[in-house]
């Protein structure tokens, strides 16, 4: 009995073991599939889901500066305050700036006067000179009488002096012919000379209205400088008043009242959130098939849980390295193959950011999906 009950036993442990090497192998097969199925969807993921912890939000930063120097009046911001475009930001102090508007005023009339005098010179000029041409004109019909006169007087003399040699008149009327010859060729010259310096007149009145008229064209170039002058003045004037340039957030002010500054000196910097974009550094071997207008997913360091969305816009022409202040120059001999980077700008959706929680430089995890 007991030979028999020992051969049921190790019967039974038998069993057992080749049940257990049974389970064994199939939990055994399981995980190997689990894990071969879990591989192939995460190597699928992979491909289709670019990551990369090298990723920060960019922005448009307004740096605000002086275009002219002064002493600063008044400040009307406080770091990290949100302004609308135009809103006032800083104030120099015009005094200076309105003496020399006024002084570029007072030139420009004073030239505008001489302007005025010069164009009356010249209505005066070309009055008289329209007289001179009437005169001219006078003495022109005169001149012509005179030789008509002289003409009949010469046919007379000629005449009376052969009825004279034939006694055919007295010697009192052939002297009274010969003088009124010598009366009309003596008014034929005074209304030649007379028209000669009728016209010597008339060309000495318009070199006169040309002189003149020179003077205008160089006194109408004054003008416009005094004008560009006062334009110069008053836009200092202007620039007193430093505006924002766009909606945004007030950074890094360095400025307070009483401050001398000069021109081009930074004051502070506008951010406008509303314009923000992201730049992932991917690795060379990793934007194979990125294309612009890829879905993006997003995740903020600060905002943990909370998921953005966006689209790849494009993709730079370079590597980060290609445009740094000292390029690598790799024929020198000691070169080392290091996958580079390519930049990506990713742009968020529409209404992606409504509150504009996103800070620029902030640390972002980028997920670009390859469909």
């Amino acid at each position: 009995m007991d030979e028999i009950k020992k051969e049921d036993s190790a019967e039974v442990k038998k069993r057992n073991n080749q049940k257990r090497k049974k389970i064994a192998l199939f939990v055994f097969g399981f995980l190997i599939i689990t894990g071969a199925v879990a591989i192939l969807f995460y190597l699928r993921y992979k491909a289709t889901h670019i990551t990369t912890d090298n990723a920060f939000v960019e922005g448009t930063i307004h740096i605000i500066a002086s275009k002219v120097p002064g002493t600063v009046k008044g400040i009307y911001v406080r770091d990290n305050q949100f302004m609308k475009k135009g809103d006032l930001l800083v104030e120099i102090d015009p005094l200076d700036y309105d003496v020399k508007v006024q002084e570029a005023s007072s030139k420009l009339s004073a030239e505008k006067a001489r302007l005025a005098e010069i164009e009356a010179r010249i209505e005066t000029s070309k009055t008289h000179l329209s007289e001179l041409l009437k005169t001219k004109e006078v003495a022109k019909a005169t001149l012509q009488v005179r030789e008509a006169i002289l003409k009949q007087a010469e046919i007379d003399i000629r005449r009376a002096e052969n009825l004279y040699k034939k006694d055919a008149i007295s010697k009192e009327r052939y002297e009274k012919t010969r003088t009124d010859y010598e009366v009309a060729l003596a008014q034929a010259k005074a209304a030649a000379e007379q028209l000669l310096q009728t016209e010597m007149a008339v060309e000495t009145q318009k070199a006169v209205i040309r002189q003149t008229e020179v003077a205008r064209t160089s006194q109408l170039s004054i003008i416009k400088e005094k004008e560009a002058a006062l334009n110069a003045a008053e836009l200092n004037y202007g620039y007193t008043k430093i505006k924002a340039p766009s909606d945004g957030y007030v950074t890094k002010k360095s400025v307070e009242i009483g401050n001398q500054i000069q021109a081009g000196q930074p004051l502070m910097a506008i951010v406008p959130l509303s314009d923000v974009w992201i730049i992932a550094n991917y690795k060379e071997t990793q934007i194979e098939k990125v294309r612009p207008g890829h879905r993006v997913k997003i995740k903020v360091d600060t905002y943990p849980g909370k998921v953005f969305k966006g689209k790849v816009e494009s993709i730079m022409a370079g590597t980060g390295a290609v445009f740094s202040l000292f390029p690598p120059e790799n024929a020198t001999g000691a070169y080392v193959k290091v996958v580079q980077r390519i930049p990506v700008k990713i742009v968020l959706e529409e209404g992606a950011d409504p509150k504009h929680i996103l800070r620029v430089g902030m640390s972002i995890v980028p997920t670009i999906i390859i469909e």
